[in-house]
């Protein structure tokens, strides 16, 4: 394995994550259900690894079918679009 390719996924990802969606629902259900820390902290551990383990084998599928870049390519077009999305939605707010 590559330390700098492991670094740059790690750092990657935990930057996309914070702050997102998924940790404020964490968050939420850690608020309403103190007690159950250890439960909510578990859930959610394995639910993110599922994910993130779908999202390796499309992505290691895909990248045998198309070209990698093109795939980076329509992933940056796509997360342009949202933002633009959300942005042109907060202005009609």
């Amino acid at each position: 394995m590559d330390p700098r390719m492991l670094f740059t996924v790690f750092l990657t990802v935990l930057l996309a994550e914070i702050g997102d969606k998924t940790q404020l629902a964490t968050l939420l259900f850690a608020a309403r259900e103190p007690g159950a820390w250890l439960g909510i902290f578990l859930a959610s551990t394995l639910a993110l690894a599922c994910a993130t383990g779908l999202g390796v084998a499309m992505g290691a599928a895909l990248g045998q079918i198309v070209e990698p870049r093109l795939l980076g390519m329509v992933a940056g077009v796509g997360f342009v679009l949202v933002g633009v999305w959300t942005f042109v939605g907060a202005l009609r707010s």
